[in-house]
């Protein structure tokens, strides 16, 4: 029975989620909406190698929603580079929560779907690989080999990457990427809502030096037992066991009744593998009743480490981009945000992606069909096409009098070409 209290209960947790939502700052939200391309901006990297590759418009080949559209590659073997600017803010003191959805509807062989936060002023017509910036986040794919989700920070001019593994989805689906970075210097990678790996820019870059090392002056004591185990005493080799032989004649055996010993020599029944020999001898061991454990050199602070409590901090983010390789093309992008409320980037995960994935899933699964479907067909009549030149072959077919036909036909075709 649901009692007033629990009533009151509930509504009291609604208005205080809702509450916190509201009072989300939210710095820069993209879900590629109509009018879009008005603050975005493409960039003329690699334009002038002719090896900048295009953007497309659209939902994609398979969607939960057709209505709900993205930015996605469209060319293989391309250059991609693009970039939108939001008011400039700092995260200090401040929780920052990076997040996107990207989906990757080719087989993608060698290829990136991550994004970036950059600072201060940035010439967005000439953004590209070498433009600094200060967070790169994302999955990331290439060969066996290289199947994780990057995030490298940037620091007093130096690149970080994560020392952590954390693989990325690989499938053909839309999957949402979030990084929140906390003021006391942890951070959480999710997937999907899910988290995939917690810890802090302390122990996981190696950003500043270690808080603590190993007491380089500590030396193992002369007494100390380090050995796990030990031979048994009590294990005794048996008497006569090194005498036991390895071999000896094979008793089944039988001289040839040819064998002449005059001739071939005296007999000597061959070896066999001696059943009683079981290998050289070895002493059994025990657990050592004085092992100590492993030692280890007592840690020490490290006098060459200087805290920094602004190692968390961007103090002029300002835009948000994409830059690219990819072999094969058709990584769409959607959903791009940037907040301080991590609850908020949960509810809109939920909105979006939450809402359509799995429609999104029946969408591939008939995709997936229909393109088997005509592979198949087209398996037969390739087929068919194989057995109809069989029977022509059959049938006298002449092949020098048809390239001869061949030939004619393509003279004509010349001299109607210079005509």
């Amino acid at each position: 029975m649901v009692t007033p209290m629990k009533i009151i209960n509930i509504i009291g947790a609604i208005v205080l989620s809702l509450l916190a939502v509201v009072s989300a700052d939210v710095f820069f939200e993209e879900r590629f909406e109509d009018g879009w391309e008005k603050w975005w901006v493409i960039s003329d990297w690699k334009k002038h190698e002719n090896r900048a590759g295009k953007w497309n418009y659209t939902s994609g080949r398979w969607s939960g929603d057709p209505v709900d559209k993205g930015i996605q590659t469209s060319e293989d073997n391309r250059f991609y580079a693009i970039s939108a600017e939001f008011p400039e803010f700092s995260n200090k003191d401040k929780t920052l929560v990076f997040q996107f959805s990207v989906k990757h509807e080719q087989k993608l062989d060698c290829g990136g779907g991550y994004m970036k936060l950059l600072s201060g002023k940035v010439d967005q017509k000439k953004f590209g690989g070498g433009t600094p910036y200060s967070i790169m986040f994302g999955p990331d794919i290439c060969g066996e080999s290289t199947k994780k989700v990057h995030a490298i920070v940037s620091y007093n001019g130096s690149n970080y990457f994560l020392k952590k593994d954390v693989p990325c989805a690989t499938d053909r689906l839309t999957h949402v990427y979030t990084f929140i970075l906390k003021p006391d210097a942890t951070y959480t990678i999710l997937i999907d809502n899910v988290e995939k790996r917690y810890g802090s820019l302390y122990s996981d870059w190696k950003i500043l030096p270690p808080k603590k090392i190993k007491d380089p002056k500590a030396k193992k004591p002369d007494d100390w037992d380090d050995q796990e185990y030990i031979p048994d005493p009590e294990d005794k080799k048996p008497e006569g066991y090194d005498d036991i032989p390895v071999e000896i004649p094979d008793t089944d055996a039988k001289k040839p009744e040819d064998w002449d010993d005059e001739e071939d020599g005296e007999w000597t029944p061959p070896k066999t593998v001696n059943p009683k020999y079981k290998g050289p001898w070895k002493q059994k061991t025990i657990k050592n009743p004085n092992y100590m454990g492993e030692w280890k050199a007592p840690m020490i602070d490290n006098p060459d480490f200087k805290d920094d409590p602004d190692i968390y901090v961007y103090h002029h983010l300002r835009y948000v981009g994409i830059e690219l390789w990819q072999v094969k093309s058709g990584t769409l992008f959607d959903n791009v945000l940037v907040c301080d409320d991590p609850e908020y980037a949960k509810q809109l995960a939920e909105d979006t992606w939450g809402k359509h994935k799995d429609a999104e899933q029946i969408a591939f699964d008939e995709a997936e069909k229909r393109r088997e479907e005509e592979e198949s067909m087209s398996d037969a009549v390739d087929s068919d096409e194989d057995e109809d030149f069989d029977d022509a072959e059959g049938d006298g077919y002449d092949e020098e009098a048809s390239e001869e036909t061949d030939r004619d036909g393509w003279a004509a075709d010349d001299a109607h070409d210079e005509l």
